[in-house]
């Protein structure tokens, strides 16, 4: 019981900063939604102190904006030396979770759902409120058909003092505007941006930007353009214009409103064609042979291709980007790492300041992103046992260094027959001579023989849990049904480089890939508060298990979290 009145029930979420219960009011006999700051439990007393002005400044934003589709703020409590939010309660899912449940949301209902956030956008900029985080988890959709906008825990108020400390970015990464990234000043059109990438995702079904690492999220997010959406129908070239690189280029609040009605009244929206972008396109690129540069070649018309929904990134970007395929993209293709996006030279010394800025966001787990562990392989594991890919996309080998001279960072000797690597995904790590780095899936791996025998690194930048612990009995209660023989070994918290940290150990009987008897072991933990969540994982086969796990020892000892750029 909260403050004499809110009893709390269930959980109805949680994310790195906190959870959010629902709750009874027993003074005046109603449902209401309670949110519970938890990240303050795990940091020192000077960020504690900001994390709860944070709290305090969500509610005042929240509380300065009167519109019924923006989740209203009823009270906040101090209560076990932390403050917690008592908001309105929704009945209803968020749109990321009805746009994972039904895989797609229909074109026209997408934009009824853009057209009621895009209300509660202008009602908050009005009162000179920005979101700032605009992203499906925190749009809502009551069972009556109302959308309501949530969360205002990172708004930027007008006239108030930031406490949100020099260099740290906070928002989730694939749903940050590319003026964010660079180190600009959000404005409306921020907010604009955020939904149209949130949009994208409703009728996708899938994040335009997420790639397998921050560092290649935040590069997409201001370097590519998305690939062009196939199932978005008049709503795509709303999305288009909304997710123009330059600010000044995107459609205004008032564009995008007529936009969206004609997008929900199955209208093409002609006016979002004067904020398409447009590409040139050289003769042998047009038939699908050589790559384009942006020229016309020589004795062409120098015409221009107008191109439905996403195309070329050239002009925000400076960087020149190739023709893209006429047909829909394939979206079974890995997506692409840090090397391979198209960008020329010129837009590398400020690649070089956006890779600063991204490192040390996830690091103060300021940045969110959807990175999770996977315990599988191809076939090793049945498909579903758990979401998201593992951090690390670049493919290019690992150079080996000598051995660290800090025992603080990692083992001080290295045994015979191993060496330490620094893999390109920023961590480091000593393994066996002989033991390659693959990527599967986006997975990083390494392994002798094909996966038998493998070391997994995983890092989730913004987790959705409190504690690594809760994370582990979810996959555990997934892991269960879907793995053969599952058996627990032990699953308890433990403290990883003095941080919160849970072990996870077990066994199964594989019947696919490297069929027989496995073991699996685990150590996960928080590298500061919120995040980020790095997962160690060993899997090797039973027999000869004492010698996997010495490795796997031997490689705690040795690990070096990825560390932020100066």
């Amino acid at each position: 019981m909260l403050a004499g009145r809110y009893r709390l029930g269930d959980v109805l979420g949680r994310g790195g900063m906190g959870k959010v219960w629902r709750a009874h009011d027993e003074v005046l006999h109603r449902t209401v939604a309670v949110k519970e700051l938890t990240a303050g439990l795990y940091v020192a007393e000077a960020d504690r102190l900001v994390l709860h002005a944070r709290t305090q400044k969500e509610a005042r934003a929240a509380a300065r904006i009167t519109h019924p589709g923006v989740v209203t703020v009823h009270d906040v409590i101090e209560y076990d030396n932390r403050p917690w939010i008592v908001m309105q309660y929704v009945d209803g899912p968020s749109l990321a979770d009805a746009a994972k449940e039904s895989g797609e949301v229909a074109p026209r209902e997408a934009a009824r759902i853009g057209l009621h956030v895009l209300s509660a956008l202008r009602a908050a900029h009005g009162a000179g409120v920005l979101h700032r985080d605009v992203k499906p988890g925190n749009v809502l959709l009551a069972r009556d058909g109302q959308v309501l906008l949530t969360d205002f825990g990172i708004a930027a108020i007008e006239g108030d003092s930031t406490i949100t400390r020099t260099g740290e970015l906070v928002g989730s990464i694939d749903y940050l505007a590319p003026e964010r990234v660079r180190g600009g000043d959000p404005g409306p059109a921020s907010d604009l941006w955020s939904l149209g990438a949130t949009l994208y995702t409703a009728v996708e079904g899938t994040s335009p930007f997420r790639r397998t690492s921050p560092i290649s999220t935040m590069q997409a997010v201001v370097t590519e353009e998305p690939p062009a959406p196939v199932n978005a129908g008049p709503l795509g070239a709303v999305i288009t214009a909304l997710l123009r690189k330059d600010p000044a280029e995107r459609p205004t609040a008032a564009q995008t409103e007529q936009m969206l009605l004609d997008a929900m009244e199955g209208r093409e929206p002609r006016a979002a064609q004067a904020h398409v972008p447009t590409q040139r396109f050289p003769e042998e690129s047009r038939y699908g042979y050589g790559e384009g540069n942006g020229d016309s070649p020589a004795g062409s018309d120098g015409a221009t291709t107008r191109l439905p929904g996403a195309t070329a990134s050239a002009a925000a970007t400076g960087s020149t980007a190739t023709a893209p395929a006429a047909h829909a993209p394939d979206r079974t293709a890995p997506a692409p790492g840090p090397d391979s996006a198209p960008v020329t030279r010129r837009a590398g010394s400020r690649w070089r300041t956006v890779l600063v800025v991204v490192v040390a966001a996830a690091l103060l787990g300021g940045a969110a992103g959807l990175i999770a562990m996977k315990y599988g392989e191809g076939s090793d594991t049945p498909a579903g046992a758990s979401g998201g890919t593992a951090a690390g996309s670049t493919p290019s080998a690992p150079r080996t260094t000598p051995a660290p001279t800090d025992p603080a960072q990692g083992a001080s000797e290295i045994p015979d027959g191993w060496h330490r690597v620094d893999d390109p995904a920023g961590f480091s790590l000593v393994v066996p001579k002989g033991w390659e780095r693959r990527l599967n899936e986006g997975q990083i791996d390494y392994t002798p023989d094909d996966g038998a025998h493998r070391i997994r690194i995983s890092v989730d930048p913004d987790p959705d849990f409190d504690h690594p612990y809760l994370h582990m009995e979810n996959m555990e209660e997934q892991l269960s049904e879907r793995l053969p023989g599952y058996q627990r070994i032990g699953l308890e918290k433990n403290t990883f480089r003095d941080r919160p940290g849970a072990l996870w150990e077990f066994t199964w009987n594989e019947t696919k890939d490297h069929a027989g008897p496995r073991h699996g072991i685990d150590q996960m933990y928080y590298g500061g508060p919120g995040g980020p969540e790095y997962a160690l994982y060993l899997t090797a086969p039973q027999e000869g298990w004492e010698a996997s796990r010495e490795k796997f020892d031997i490689m705690l000892r040795s690990w070096r979290a990825p560390q932020p750029q100066q």
